[in-house]
Order: structure tokens, then sequence, then C-alpha cells
């Protein structure tokens, strides 16, 4: 059996992750009423209890929270430590008249290693970022009907080549749908907020980070290798019908159990 060191070598390897959790949650109302979306319960685990199992399982060490919305839920909740993570955080006093463009912003002070990017509404299986603890990666999914928001191109090599707004439009090329999952070298996060200031310093503080990105990809000054997110389950949950989707895909313990018995019996 390899030990712990073994499973977590590997000279690039990430150990820092960044959730940005300052936002409301609007469209999970009421469930979001007097907590943060993070601690939304998918059946029996809240999204921030299962991310947190899926970076010690992956090695992490430390995790930085952008906090907004009912801030003191999370911080009463996972403290200082969480087992081997050192927990920080973040405050962002606008965040009901920002965007996430500024919840990263917010975290150019405190970050100035590699890290992984993370939103807080995402439910995973823990395998899937296994590609994701290396540097300048992004995590996709072949675009389905049923999927919306910003979507990429990527090359031959796995490259992302460029980013599009919306879906509507139609295309010939494959599409893939951004996860919102993203690991950034120390040079990478550098360029990024050098951009990110400029786009702070004018006042497009109600965008997203994606628009950042696009930027820095089109001029080739931040560089994507893509990792799928096909072969293993995920969700974004934005909304009450996506809650009820993820619950779905990562039943209980109890479920699982159930659903063992049933087919034994």
């Amino acid at each position: 059996m390899n030990s712990d060191s073994d499973n977590y070598c590997g000279q690039n390897r990430i150990t820092t992750a960044l959730l940005l959790a300052a936002g409301t949650g609007s469209r999970l109302y009421p469930l979001t009423k007097n907590v943060p979306k993070c601690l939304t319960l998918v059946n029996d685990k809240s999204i921030l209890e299962r991310l947190i199992k899926n970076l010690k399982s992956q090695g992490f060490k430390r995790l930085v929270i952008v906090t907004g919305h009912e801030q003191e839920c999370i911080m009463n909740y996972l403290g200082e430590k969480s087992g081997n993570i050192r927990i920080e955080y973040v405050h962002s006093p606008l965040y009901k008249t920002t965007n996430n463009i500024y919840s990263l912003w917010m975290a150019r002070n405190i970050i100035n290693e590699p890290f992984v990017l993370f939103e807080s509404d995402l439910v995973l299986n823990s395998s899937l970022l296994d590609e994701m603890v290396y540097p300048d990666r992004m995590a996709i999914a072949r675009m389905q009907p049923w999927l919306n928001g910003t979507t990429v191109s990527v090359n031959k090599t796995n490259m992302v080549t460029e980013f599009q707004k919306g879906t509507t439009e139609s295309y010939t090329d494959i599409r893939y749908k951004t996860v919102n999952i993203y690991s950034f070298s120390l040079l990478s996060w550098q360029a990024i907020i050098k951009c990110l200031n400029r786009y702070i310093e004018a006042g497009s503080v109600n965008c997203y980070y994606e628009i950042v990105f696009s930027e820095m990809v089109d001029n080739k000054s931040l560089l994507f290798e893509s990792v799928s997110f096909d072969h293993k389950p995920w969700y974004e949950i934005d909304t009450i019908k996506d809650l009820a989707k993820a619950e779905l895909l990562f039943p209980s313990e109890t479920k699982k159990l159930a659903n063992v018995e049933n087919a034994i019996a």
C-alpha cells in the first residue's frame, strides 16, 4: 500500500485552494436566506463539507475563502483548521454589489503561490481533481443541451483556444462548458492580478472573471490545458432544480445502503 507521501508526490503539485464564497446565492432562496450558498445541503452533506473532504483526499494544506453573505456561518463551521488544512478568510465588504471578478481580486494579497480556484456551488467526485492539482489547467465538460454559461474551444493538444459568451448561437466546432475550477502557476497568477487591477480600477466590479481569462487567452498571456470532467459525476448548483438533480447524482449514505440492500434482495 502506498503511503500518503507517495500519493501526494510531485514537484509541481498544488496544495493551496481558493474558494469564492461571497455571493448571496439568491437563486437558491429561501435556502440561502440565513446561510451562505456553500452550506446548502446536498442530501446529508453541505457543498462545503464535500469540498473539504475532496481537498483532504488530494493532500491540500491551505484553503483561502473569500466570504461575504453570512460569513460568520462559514467561520463558525470551519474555524481556522480542518484536519491538516489551514483555513484563512478574506471578507469582501462589497459582496452585494460586486461579482466574482471582485472576489478573485480580493485574494491578490493573501495568495502568493500556485493554487486551485473553486466556486462555492460545485459538487464533484474527488478523483476529478487528480489532474487539476497541477498548474495552469481548466476543468471542462462537453457541452450538452441542458448546460448553459460560458463555453470554450479546445485544440487537438487539449489547450484552450477561446472563450465564448453564451450558448445560443449556432456553431460548428465542439464547445465545452467551463466547470469553474482552474489551477494557476505563480507566474500566471501574477499576470492575472495585473489584468484584474486594470478592470477594478476602471470600475468593472460587477462582471465575471472569465472576461479576464478570455482576454488573456486571446493575447496568449495565459495558457490553459483542458481537463475533461465528462467521466465522473459533478454538478453546478445555482437553483432549487439544480439541487434536486445534484442529489440524484450524489445520494446520501443512507440511500446508498438502501440501494445495495435492494440489489442484494
